[in-house]
């Protein structure tokens, strides 16, 4: 590995640290939500326990850490003789994956992140922007209608490697092999939304009205 790829790697996962759930929540509402709900630092507990204002902010921010991260590999041009097919788009699958490690363990908020949805879905963006689209229409189909973001999420999760392996046939091992993994990890993180889920006790997101 380069020295390049190394600063670049760093460079994602500190971006990937910027905890905005929790700057945006102290800073502008004097509250860690991290404290509250689900105690996560993303952008669905920030809905939850701030609203709209907050956490519309926090989304946006979260999904950017990631695209942009995966965009970092642009700044390879500069050393075009680092550059091949093969080793361009892993470098790209390793920014995204450095910052998603920042957003779920950043280093400017104590290691202490959130789930790493948004960030998946810039990371995703930025490598397959057909895959996210469709992922995304399923996510708001099952958050419509059940108002479960934990299930919206992991049914995405799942339909992921199936849209990039069966049927975009994307021909690059790597992202495969990521998309395989990014199913599983969705899945392990969300382990206490299956059991309240089970249990009929998950909490519920209303995305166009509030509960009355």
């Amino acid at each position: 590995m380069t020295l390049v790829n190394i600063l670049l790697l760093l460079s994602a996962y500190l971006l990937g640290s910027i905890p905005s759930a929790v700057w945006i929540g102290k800073y502008f509402f004097n509250t860690d939500v991290r404290e509250y709900g689900s105690g996560n630092a993303g952008a669905t507990n920030t809905f939850r326990v701030l609203g709209k204002k907050a956490g519309i902010p926090v989304f946006a921010i979260d999904v950017l850490k990631g695209l942009v991260a995966v965009k970092l590999a642009l700044l390879q041009n500069a050393y075009p003789h680092l550059i091949t097919n093969n080793s361009f788009v892993n470098l790209e699958l390793a920014l995204g994956i450095s910052a998603l490690l920042g957003h779920i363990f950043p280093v400017f908020a104590a290691f202490r992140g959130g789930k790493g949805i948004a960030t998946l879905l810039g990371i995703v963006c930025a490598l397959m922007w057909e895959v996210a689209l469709i992922s995304i229409v399923l996510f708001l189909v099952i958050l419509i209608t059940t108002k479960y973001v934990s299930l919206g999420s992991m049914l995405a999760g799942l339909l992921f490697p199936v849209l990039v392996i069966f049927v975009f046939k994307v021909p690059a091992p790597s992202l495969k092999v990521f998309s395989g993994v990014i199913s599983v990890l969705v899945l392990v993180t969300h382990q206490k939304n299956i059991t309240r889920l089970i249990q009929g006790n998950e909490n519920k997101t209303y995305l166009f009205k509030k509960r009355t």
